[in-house]
């Protein structure tokens, strides 16, 4: 039902984000659907009765990767970059635009269709590269907000992640702002964040968070980092090294060092404050609390901090008496975890 009226036009990643999977499981090059495909799925919606005229998505792991890859096959075939945009946007890498606005523009035109909407996040180094792109983008295919993926601010934290550095998120807000505007839209960049991050600390952690600060971002949803399988990231967490140069570094593994990151990426909320304030104290940045316009939280904690903190220790609290005075079943005996146990062993 979520995706029924989306469009996956293409497949795979050269992104090769070490905390991402994509690339594993749907290979670094980029397959792509053939135009007349895509318009025939969308003809094929715009059939349905119960169709709406809204395309929710037409996109895929990453939306405007749609036709690009490598313009040498000779070096495509023995390369072994792990990133084909990191640290920078290789040469040979086909950045050509050309063919997804054109699919963009053909879908608009589908009849029974009146809205075709980019919900797939984007690759933002690659799209600041076409203003013909983001033009056509801004005009027509953002449903008031667009998705990108920055991650971090910490040039270290993104250099493990295989990510471009913070000026490109940077440079592609101010360019989204300014197409937007001429489009006569108000529209806005959702950034996606994460903590816990291996080679995030708290240091790190509060340069984001001063940067959310900074720039009037509020997060909603936060991506605290879980090893998964495949990932280099996965490879650091571990071990705690860097895999390609055997360095060590910080690895958030702790449930309560995990939640203070979580905390900071959120700093705005009221029940976060203390969290906020250990990890501030902690890190030595006592000067961000106070009343200053350069502080994270307050000198003295709101009512709903309060609030939040006792609620939490009740429920703890009740948790653990529970746990202690319940009865414990014996490991043995006839169904013992039938109430009338005891009565079959001769106790009651």
């Amino acid at each position: 039902e979520m995706i029924k009226d989306s469009v996956t036009i293409m497949r795979g990643c050269f992104g090769g984000c070490t905390f991402c999977s994509i690339t594993a499981h749907q290979g670094r090059t980029i397959q792509s659907r053939s135009e007349d495909s895509v318009l025939g799925e969308l003809n094929r919606i715009a059939r349905d009765p119960e169709f709406k005229g809204v395309i929710s998505d037409i996109g895929g792991p990453t939306a405007n990767m749609y036709q690009m890859r490598c313009t040498k096959p000779e070096v495509e075939k023995i390369c072994k970059r792990l990133s084909c945009v990191h640290p920078v946007v290789c040469k040979f890498l086909g950045t050509d635009h050309g063919p997804l606005v054109k699919l963009m523009k053909k879908s608009r035109e589908v009849p029974g269709v009146s809205k075709v909407f980019v919900a797939s996040g984007i690759r933002m180094d690659l799209a600041r590269l076409s203003p013909e792109y983001m033009t056509e983008l801004t005009t027509h295919h953002v449903s008031g907000r667009m998705k990108v993926a920055p991650e971090h601010v910490d040039p270290r934290v993104l250099e493990l992640m295989k990510k471009p550095r913070h000026n490109t998120f940077e440079d592609f807000a101010a360019k989204f702002d300014e197409a937007s505007k001429k489009a006569g839209k108000k529209q806005y960049i959702v950034p996606y964040f994460i903590s816990s991050h291996p080679g995030s600390d708290l240091k790190a952690m509060i340069e984001l968070a001063v940067f959310l600060k900074k720039h009037g971002y509020k997060p909603d949803q936060v991506q605290d980092f879980i090893p998964g399988p495949h990932d280099l990231a996965t490879a650091m967490y571990y071990t705690g090294r860097n895999p390609e140069t055997g360095l060590a570094m910080p690895v958030a593994k702790g449930m309560r060092d995990r939640r203070l990151q979580r905390a900071l990426l959120q700093f705005f909320k009221p029940e976060n404050y203390f969290e906020v304030r250990e990890a501030l104290l902690k890190a030595g940045r006592g000067d961000l609390i106070g009343s200053g316009c350069d502080a994270l939280i307050g000198t003295n904690p709101p009512k709903e901090a309060l609030l939040a903190r006792r609620e939490r220790s009740e429920k703890d609290f009740h948790e653990h008496t529970h746990m202690k005075d319940k009865p414990k079943a014996p490991k043995t005996g006839y169904r013992p975890q039938r109430s009338q146990w005891g009565r079959r062993e001769g106790k009651r």
